[in-house]
């Protein structure tokens, strides 16, 4: 199992727009996203310049992403 890598807030949001997220507004410095499939599903992501492992965990956690399927992404 690769493991995951050290990101910022902002390439996070660039990942997560790949599947199918947007932002929908910024309070501070934490970015807030909304899925178009399920707009129950809201995700606050802090603008960053590190995002650590285990928050990067419950952030895909959250999106409804395996470890796998978030990898992916960030090959797209």
């Amino acid at each position: 199992m690769n493991k995951l890598p050290i990101l910022s807030g902002r390439e996070l949001v660039k990942i997560l727009v790949k599947e199918d997220f947007y932002v929908h507004h910024q309070t501070g410095s934490h970015i807030i996203m909304k899925s178009t499939k399920d707009l129950s599903i809201r995700i606050s992501i802090p603008n960053h310049r590190v995002i650590k492992r285990g928050l990067l965990r419950a952030i895909i956690y959250q999106a409804g992403l395996t470890r796998e399927e978030f990898l992916n992404l960030i090959d797209k």
